[in-house]
């Protein structure tokens, strides 16, 4: 394996923390540089496992203060990028659209700006991974799906600052040959997720027996994918995908909102040893989110049938281990709950 200097932006959130630990385990020739600012969504105890492996390195960092990325690239001399940074929270975008912009837009062109400048005409081996949404082709009716081709049309200040982040990315490949790819994924879920979101929001409330807040009715449908099947596809772009493409990315798992939580109440009434049906008493419907999506569906067939890739499992089976995990990580949950989890950096990197 050829030896690579890798750059992981946002890799203590969410998906980029699976990221950043499948490269790490995967890849020990390759140096992997995380880069994360560390907001509300980002928690170095997502990465324990990995943290003193000798092919890793965290830096903490804004993507936004551009002269902070040029050092960056100026350092390390980064053979690739996969940035997944993003604010992505769409409630959060509604009641402040100016973050996304800032760290969305701005944050991705000092980016693209720094790997520009610094990789110039020596491309060779060098790429630029952009990892966005779904959200950008905007609303489904009952039928169809999301192709690569499909127009934009995003309806909120969260899918709007992606589709520009995609736009701008498009745009350095076509004026500046920068070698990117794209990729647009459905709904994540599984371990070490935010409990802002949907699933990990559902189990601790029933876990700890308080209101589901369900929007409107519960009818808004959503491809769900789980976020290791993610990491996977996001492996397989970056090192066979083909530069200048898009690929969409999907679970192939349709869902109305309420019929996952009705399955989540299944499971952790199995789990917790309660009566069939209990936790169901705990769905509570409230005022819809303003334009929310009716539909998001994704067709992954390119990526399937051009890299090989599909995902691996059924969505209840999905569903059941990532209980498992929330159920067996309750100290990871309360940490994130009690804002505690900030204290892991102070206490790791402020003694070294």
């Amino acid at each position: 394996m050829t030896k690579k200097t890798i750059l992981i932006t946002g890799g203590a959130g969410f998906i980029g923390s699976h990221v950043v630990k499948l490269f790490v385990n995967k890849y020990p020739d390759y140096k992997i540089v995380n880069l994360d600012k560390l907001t509300y969504a980002g928690n170095l105890e997502n990465l324990t496992d990995i943290e003193n492996a000798p092919n890793y390195e965290f830096v903490k960092g804004d993507i936004v203060d551009d002269s902070f990325v040029f050092e960056l690239f100026s350092k390390y001399q980064f053979d690739g990028v996969v940035h997944l940074a993003a604010e992505s929270h769409v409630d959060r975008s509604i009641a402040n659209p100016n973050e996304f912009i800032k760290t969305n837009i701005v944050g991705t062109v000092n980016l693209l700006n720094a790997a520009r400048n610094i990789w110039n005409d020596n491309l060779t081996g060098k790429l630029f991974y952009h990892i966005s949404t779904d959200e950008v082709y905007g609303s489904l009716g009952d039928e169809g799906l999301f192709i690569e081709e499909t127009s934009y049309d995003p309806r909120s200040p969260y899918s709007a600052s992606k589709a520009s982040s995609d736009h701008l990315v498009r745009a350095y490949f076509h004026t500046f040959k920068l070698p990117i790819v794209i990729t647009n994924c459905s709904n994540n879920y599984g371990p070490n997720q935010f409990p802002e979101k949907l699933v990990p929001l559902a189990i601790n409330n029933i876990k700890k027996n308080v209101p589901i807040p369900i929007y409107g009715k519960g009818e808004n449908i959503r491809d769900w994918l789980f976020v290791e099947d993610h990491a996977n596809a996001i492996d397989l772009v970056f090192h066979k995908g083909n530069v200048g493409e898009t690929y969409n990315i999907g679970g192939n798992n349709e869902w109305t909102n309420i019929s996952l939580i009705h399955a989540l109440c299944k499971i952790m009434d199995e789990k917790l040893g309660r009566e069939k049906g209990e936790s169901e008493q705990l769905i509570t419907f409230v005022k819809d989110r303003a334009g929310h999506d009716l539909r998001y569906a994704i067709d992954s067939s390119k990526i399937q049938n051009e890299l090989g890739w599909e995902p691996s499992l059924q969505f209840e089976e999905g569903l059941d281990k990532t209980v498992d995990w929330y159920l067996a990580n309750s100290e990871w949950l309360e940490h994130i709950l009690s804002g505690d989890y900030e204290k892991y950096y102070e206490d790791q990197y402020n003694k070294r």
